[in-house]
């Protein structure tokens, strides 16, 4: 009984792997920049928030004594 082989061929094996290699560093690269720029266009933690309230004047308690200031001036 015989058995044939098939012959290998060395030369597609060589470039298959390198070929490979490439193609899974730039899907890394490419991967990587897309995890970035997400990452980037998220929202800041602890940004400053700006909240706008409008203030209603309390009514003042009468004054208890008044006080009346008089200024002379001399011209000279």
């Amino acid at each position: 009984m015989t058995s044939q082989r098939r012959p290998q061929h060395p030369k597609r094996n060589l470039l298959w792997r390198p070929l490979l290699a490439m193609l899974g560093l730039v899907a890394a690269l490419l991967l990587g920049v897309s995890v970035g720029r997400a990452l980037e266009d998220g929202p800041s933690p602890g940004g400053t928030q700006t909240s706008i309230r409008t203030l209603k004047p309390q009514p003042l308690p009468p004054a208890a004594s008044t006080v009346t200031v008089t200024v002379t001036t001399t011209s000279g």
